[in-house]
């Protein structure tokens, strides 16, 4: 609990300071911050730049503003849309953050899914023909960033094999279970792909290492099979930095949805931070690079929390 505790008190002084810099995106603006986000024209409309002035408070400094605008986000309040009046920027979030989450979330299952035997393999077969050629495709995997990644697969799925629709998105509330697949397999696969190099190189060398110790080698003396040695008693000291980099690898997931929601014209919240900072909507842009830097924090408390549970040495600590 007191590690627990001690993690807690840690993000407390990040989450300020993301949150105060989230909060001051306006002062950025140059002019008159009012007139930029509505534009000339609009501006000119009665009563206009007085509304964004008091919505925004900007005739507040900045900390007074910063402290009223986390006044309104402890309630659940970011505010609404200059671009798009009367659009609450929690409804756009609560309609676009459960894409960018399956995304997210299924690309990194794929990538543990694979990773993990393929690692455990590759350390069995350390120097054989398997295992050069597993080193071989991650090596060319981690050089290929997602964005080309997705190309290639359009390329080849889509315009040489006909297979898959190389944009669009299908909502599971429509009930349409096998669109819906089909449309996620080309962004999930372009997301996951360098993940699942990192984790299988991460693990292999870990999983020799502990191959090489006293309890493994007691454990094969005992006449115990290979799959059980490998997955019984090697696997679970030798995943602690493959935890730790998944739970990192998540928010860079998150953050990497941006192109791949742009690529692939998914609905998320990566599109709509595109959208916003090409719509100059700085308020609707606050909200969700406040929702991503919380979601990369907390992520990163799982992760410390996860790795005192598997590791006693750091409860004791």
């Amino acid at each position: 609990m007191r590690t627990i505790g001690r993690s807690i008190i840690r993000i407390i002084p990040v989450l300020v300071i993301v949150s105060f810099f989230a909060s001051s995106f306006v002062e950025l603006l140059p002019g008159d911050p009012a007139i930029r986000l509505l534009g000339q024209e609009r501006a000119q409309a009665p009563g206009a730049r007085e509304r964004v002035t008091e919505q925004l408070r900007l005739n507040d400094n900045v900390i007074v503003r910063y402290g009223k605008w986390l006044g309104d986000v402890a309630t659940g309040d970011l505010g609404e849309s200059v671009k798009t009046e009367g659009l609450k920027v929690t409804d756009t979030i609560r309609q676009r953050l459960p894409i960018t989450l399956e995304l997210t979330v299924v690309a990194q299952m794929l990538a543990l899914l694979l990773a993990i035997p393929l690692g455990v393999v590759a350390a069995y077969r350390a120097g054989r023909r398997l295992d050069r050629f597993l080193n071989s495709a991650s090596f060319a995997a981690i050089s290929l960033p997602q964005f080309l990644v997705g190309i290639l697969l359009i390329f080849v799925l889509f315009n040489q094999l006909d297979l898959l629709p190389p944009q669009g998105w299908v909502r599971l509330t429509e009930w349409d279970w096998w669109n819906h697949i089909r449309r996620l397999i080309i962004p999930v696969v372009a997301l996951s792909l360098t993940e699942i190099a990192v984790f299988q190189r991460l693990l292999r060398a870990d999983m020799m290492a502990t191959l090489q110790n006293d309890f493994v080698l007691t454990a094969r003396a005992k006449g115990m099979s290979p799959t059980h040695v490998l997955f019984r008693h090697a696997l679970r000291p030798s995943s602690f930095s493959l935890i730790t980099l998944a739970g990192v690898s998540t928010g860079r997931l998150i953050g990497g949805t941006v192109i791949i929601e742009q690529l692939f014209q998914l609905p998320g919240i990566g599109l709509k931070m595109i959208d916003s900072i090409t719509g100059n909507d700085l308020v609707v842009l606050q909200g969700l690079v406040l929702v991503v830097a919380v979601a990369y924090v907390l992520l990163n408390l799982l992760v410390e929390i996860a790795y005192a549970l598997l590791d006693p040495r750091i409860r004791r600590g």
